[in-house]
């Protein structure tokens, strides 16, 4: 089952930046997720952490439908998680939906 839940207005994400929404996975550990807004208006939200060395991709830049970690600049695909050749590596992402002006980021229960 998932909830769809409300993150922020759709204006507070500015374009290419990010926001990081702190909640638990089904373990209860605690994980933090950027929901990153490209130039062209598209919403992505993946696991904040790089699958490099864990920094915090919501730091990184981002261009295209990609972010560059802020530590070692691994390119991240914010389509799909995976990392750019000829790096190896992927982290979770999550869907999102903007309705009415606000941003919404689904979450498995």
């Amino acid at each position: 089952m998932s909830n769809w839940v409300k993150v922020a207005p759709f204006a507070d994400i500015p374009k290419l930046g990010a926001r990081v929404v702190r909640t638990k996975n089904k373990e209860n550990a605690d994980i933090e997720i950027g929901v990153f807004r490209t130039e062209d208006d598209r919403i992505f939200a993946i696991n904040n952490t790089c699958p490099h060395k864990g920094g915090p991709l919501s730091q990184g830049i981002v261009y295209g439908d990609k972010v560059a970690c802020p530590l070692h600049s691994w390119k991240i695909s914010l389509v799909d998680g995976k990392a750019e050749e000829p790096d190896v590596g992927e982290t979770a992402c999550f869907k999102t939906k903007v309705e009415n002006g606000f941003v919404y980021l689904e979450l498995k229960d």
